[in-house]
This record gives structure tokens, C-alpha cells and sequence, in this order.
């Protein structure tokens, strides 16, 4: 992606967001870094559906980024799972999807927040990590308003990143296929006149 989107994002200059993977033959500045965050894809997506009027939006991305590792030559390419909406909704109706996620997949433990995520693209007042068995698997919140303004984006936008090999280890695939019944229900027996 750009550089441009950091800018965007409001991230500060010694963000570790900003220490993204340099392309040495991009197409053009538009396509010269390797996403650190899938933040900009989602804002551009939730900023084109807002400009066209769509009322109630909801959307997902299941993509990787590129975290540059100390002392490596290859980055570390993590899948992340990103949701965005506005319209219908605000910070615990996303919080209610995240949990639901995290239940679907095995994970029955109960999920924490910590308000202190610190995240400056999401607004100060309304943005938690989310911590699953100690660890954080990913964050959630409203978008900044600036944010949401350099994207375009005019009224409230929420989005929740989780981090996807941190699910993975922790996931139960445990399920148990139930069989379509031999016999169709029947709802009369017996009819008599």
C-alpha cells in the first residue's frame, strides 16, 4: 500500500505501524510498502460504501500483513481477521461480534478488556485490547474521528482486529456431525373423521 495511510491512520512518527517493508520495484507510491495494519483497506472500503449511500454496512477481511522482524530478512506475515460497520449499531455491538467469534471457534473462557490499548486511529475514549487467557489477540473501537474524516467516512465507524494465529492456537476444532434424521418429521399421525 502507500506510505500515505499512515499519515491517514495519525500514526505517530516512531509508531512501529510505520516500519513497514519497503518494495525495491513498486508499480508506483501508491503500491511501494507492505501493509503493517489492514486498517487502510477496511477505511477505504467502509468510505466507498458511505459515499454511496449504502445505509447500514457491515464487512469483513481475512488478509495478512507483513511485521518486519529484527535481524531476519523476511517479515513475519500474520492473517488477521478485520470487521468494520457504521450505520446500525456502536462499541458493544461490535464487542457482542468479537465475543461470538471467539465463542464459535471453542474458545469458552471469558474475554477481558483493557480500555489502555492506545491505539491513535481509534478514539481515546472508546477503544479496548481484547485479551483472551492473558494474552491480546486483537483490538476494537470506534474510528477516530480525524480518521474517519481523511477517509471520507461521515458519521461513526467501528472496526476490530483480531489476530489470527493468536485464535488458531487457541481454537477448538472439536465438533460432532449430527446425521440428517432416517425419518422425516411428521407433524399428523393420525387423522380420523
Amino acid at each position: 500500500e502507500s506510505p500515505k495511510v499512515y499519515d491517514k491512520l495519525l500514526l505517530p512518527k516512531d509508531s512501529k505501524y510505520r516500519q513497514s517493508i519497503v518494495i525495491s520495484n513498486p508499480l508506483g507510491e501508491d503500491f511501494s510498502v507492505m501493509r503493517t495494519t489492514p486498517l487502510g483497506g477496511m477505511l477505504t472500503s467502509l468510505a466507498t460504501n458511505y459515499n454511496r449511500r449504502n445505509k447500514d454496512v457491515k464487512l469483513y477481511e481475512l488478509a495478512k500483513v507483513y511485521v518486519p522482524v529484527e535481524g531476519e530478512d523476511l517479515p513475519d506475515e500474520r492473517v488477521q481477521f478485520t470487521l468494520g460497520f457504521y450505520g446500525d449499531g456502536d462499541f458493544f455491538t461490535m464487542k457482542g461480534v468479537v465475543e461470538e467469534l471467539l465463542e464459535q471457534v471453542g474458545m469458552k473462557k471469558r474475554v477481558h478488556y483493557d480500555a489502555k490499548a492506545g491505539k491513535t486511529f481509534l478514539h481515546p475514549g472508546r477503544q479496548a485490547n481484547i485479551i483472551y487467557d492473558g494474552v491480546v489477540v486483537g483490538y476494537l473501537g470506534e474510528v477516530h474521528p480525524e480518521v474517519a474524516d481523511n477517509y471520507g467516512i461521515g458519521t461513526r465507524a467501528y472496526i476490530a482486529v483480531i489476530d489470527m494465529p493468536e485464535i488458531v492456537a487457541r481454537a477448538t476444532f472439536d465438533r460432532k456431525y449430527t446425521g440428517i434424521a432416517k425419518y422425516p418429521a411428521v407433524s399428523r399421525d393420525i387423522s380420523m373423521v
